[in-house]
């Protein structure tokens, strides 16, 4: 099957052998696609190197005749966001999570859409925290995952005053009082939940219950796996903890 003129983000680029890459790509119309790209170490070939780095949005020619479809032609449709700190980790995130939530040749069109918003975002002045809410919402609700956050998963109206668990079978689950403080640690408050569903950006306390609710329902789908950028933020977490004062 011949792949022409479809546009792409690039997820993932792995050197292969001498001269070639392994290349992950969320496509317009095919979902996620892996790539052999040959020859593209050569002096020469800079401009195509250039056009498989990650967050890289480009059009491309391939050939599909197994599981991975061999790149013909490629180039770059516009610049890859210059991304630096806490921004260049939420996009290493970004692409880990679709690498590792979705499967090759399923067309994805909603999600291809929503990755380049937030892909956009990324490179703004916008809070990241809830630039990556946003896309973990959208990306379970792309593939059929989500919830409808205005209630719970009895069908009770949701309680702005409450916290929820987020059971990834059942949907939100009132947390009762009686329950541990991990428990309450991982837990939403029901107003958090309302503005995630209204798109509306939630207060600086409410953001940040979102964080571990989420996170529950993602590593639920991901088989219990952590992922990398993971475990990379809770380092970085560790190191920027101020260290207690000598005695």
């Amino acid at each position: 099957m011949r792949i022409d003129s479809q546009p792409a983000f690039v997820l993932h680029a792995r050197n292969w052998r001498e001269t070639s890459l392994l290349v992950e790509v969320l496509s317009a119309e095919h979902g996620r696609i892996g790539l052999v790209a040959r020859g593209v170490h050569g002096p020469k070939k800079q401009l195509l190197r250039a056009a498989l780095q990650p967050l890289q949005h480009i059009r491309l020619d391939a050939v599909q005749g197994g599981e991975l479809a061999q790149l013909v032609a490629a180039e770059a449709l516009d610049v890859a966001p210059r991304l630096a700190g806490d921004a260049m980790l939420a996009g290493f995130y970004l692409n880990e999570l679709v690498l590792r939530m979705t499967q090759r040749g399923d067309p994805q069109p909603d999600l291809y859409l929503v990755y380049g918003e937030t892909r956009s975002r990324l490179a703004q002045d916008d809070s990241l925290a809830w630039t990556l809410r946003r896309f973990e919402r959208d990306l379970l609700g792309s593939l059929g995952s989500g919830f409808d956050l205005a209630e719970d998963g009895d069908g009770v109206a949701m309680d702005p005053a409450a916290r929820y668990l987020l059971d990834a079978e059942h949907g939100p689950r009132r947390l009762l009082s009686d329950r541990g403080r991990e428990d309450r640690n991982a837990a939403a408050m029901g107003s958090a939940l309302l503005a995630l569903a209204a798109d509306r950006q939630p207060e600086a306390d409410d953001l940040a219950s979102l964080r571990l609710a989420l996170r529950s329902v993602l590593a639920h789908h991901l088989g219990g796996r952590s992922l990398k950028s993971w475990d990379m933020l809770g380092e970085l977490g560790r190191l920027r903890r101020p260290k207690p004062e000598s005695a």
